[in-house]
């Protein structure tokens, strides 16, 4: 099956140009301008842009937190991912502490195979760094193309491990040749803020907010950043909120270390006074919460500075009645919102076309960036002959509003209900098959392909 999609605006993260592209079984084959290629199909994309399909790092699918599991399993997920633009995802594997890292590769993997529609990979989260858990990681990164662990400073008693474990999990994974990515935040501080004002009767979900304040995520950060920096193993912070973190991470780099960012379209966008709605605000309790405006503000600049090198979505969706587990205690409400299918279109909407970031950097955080840091450029991430043909087509102009009536993410509610946003994936091509087509969705569970991924190079 060839395809010829011409006279597209097209965009990459250095490129800005009008073409056509030549698509033959699942590459790119060709990109010039008036190209004469014999093609099964042919697309006119006039007046639209043509860019990469973005690349979701940093998501939760069907995964078991706080007595529940997050609502999207892998098919509904990544066909919501698609609708938005989002031709592949990084899932976080959790290993339960007590078991192997290989009973957790097989638990997800059981989750993914024969149900992703997008494509997929894997990050392994250690909880239980030890000498057997060592062992494992050579077969991770060799076998299996998984080449980023993820550590938890927070969740304690769950997730959290302590700095000793730190040290010898990114000794070991730099010897690998991998990456260690980290959830920056003070857990013992947090767990006694949440103690403090469960104590005091302070229960509604403004004082998840206030039980973790800006310096619990900032010293978390600094901490990581050293230790990483001493340990000389590559580095990646996971949803970064917050001008204290970010300037954790701005202080490292004038030591000429590796320590990338990641902050989520959630905390671009929304702000902690959203807390303040009540029992509604459960709907954005997430684990960083939403922060300040002045926040918003450094996020943005930092984007552009290059200190934030990807925009993701930590997507972890609940539905309306698992939120409301914790309707009388704070810490008991699931932590995670659903966004998955909307950060293409938020970000252009609230980035590009209110001038605060250009159209390459908006390819260059979702796409070019992920898929180069995490070990799958160039097949992912980028336009060229050779890689594989995932490309969206995006109606600049077209405006729509968000809702949980219309989205096909699995849950009963949308953190942007009612936002107006301009901007619409029109046509997406996963491998070069056209899978999204004007809203809907033309392949079935089982489309999607695990990818192994390479070892971490960096793009420093």
């Amino acid at each position: 099956m060839s395809i010829l999609i011409k006279n597209g605006n097209i965009i990459t993260a250095s490129d800005n140009y009008t073409g056509d592209i030549f698509i033959e079984n699942d590459q790119i084959s060709a990109i010039g301008t008036n190209l004469t290629f014999q093609a099964d199909q042919v697309i006119d994309a006039s007046g639209l842009l043509v860019f990469p399909g973005a690349i979701d790092p940093h998501v939760h699918l069907e995964m078991p937190f706080m007595g529940t599991y997050s609502s999207d399993n892998y098919e509904t997920g990544t066909r919501a991912a698609l609708h938005g633009g989002t031709t592949t995802v990084i899932d976080f594997i959790l290993q339960s502490q007590g078991k192997s890292l290989n009973d957790a590769y097989t638990a997800w993997s059981n989750r993914a195979n024969g149900n992703a529609i997008g494509d997929y990979s894997f990050h392994m989260a250690v909880t239980d760094f030890n000498e057997n858990t060592c062992c494992e990681i050579v077969d991770l990164v060799e076998k299996e193309g998984i080449t980023s662990f993820k550590i938890f400073l927070a969740y304690k008693g769950a997730l959290m491990i302590d700095d000793k474990q730190m040290v010898g999990l990114m000794n070991e994974v730099k010897a690998r040749g991998g990456m260690v990515t980290v959830h920056a935040t003070n857990g013992d501080m947090i767990d006694f803020l949440v103690a403090k004002n469960r104590s005091e009767g302070k229960l509604a979900p403004i004082y998840h907010y206030l039980s973790q304040p800006e310096v619990t995520e900032a010293e978390a950060s600094e901490r990581f950043a050293r230790v990483a920096g001493y340990t000389g193993c590559p580095g990646y912070i996971v949803h970064m909120t917050c001008e204290g973190a970010l300037n954790a991470v701005r202080n490292n780099n004038r030591n000429n270390q590796r320590v990338y960012a990641e902050t989520c379209i959630q905390y671009l966008l929304l702000d902690a006074s959203l807390y303040q709605q009540d029992f509604e605000g459960a709907k954005w309790v997430m684990s960083p919460p939403l922060r300040e405006k002045k926040d918003q503000e450094a996020l943005w600049a930092g984007i552009n500075q290059g200190l934030v090198q990807v925009v993701a979505t930590d997507h972890c969706p609940f539905t309306w009645e698992q939120k409301l587990i914790g309707k009388d205690d704070f810490s008991r409400i699931p932590n995670g919102h659903p966004a998955i299918e909307h950060r293409v279109e938020l970000l252009y909407s609230e980035g590009v076309r209110k001038g605060r970031i250009t159209l390459n950097k908006f390819v260059e955080v979702l796409s070019t960036n992920p898929a180069k840091i995490f070990g799958l450029h160039p097949r992912k991430g980028c336009l060229a002959p050779g890689s594989d043909a995932d490309i969206v087509l995006f109606d600049p102009n077209e405006q729509h509003t968000i809702s949980a009536a219309t989205h096909h993410m699995n849950t009963d509610y949308s953190a942007y209900e009612g936002w107006q946003v301009t901007g619409k994936c029109k046509k997406v091509f996963l491998r070069g098959k056209l899978v999204i087509d004007n809203g809907h969705c033309l392949v079935e569970k089982g489309n999607g392909q695990y990818l192994k991924r390479k070892k971490v190079a960096g793009i420093f």
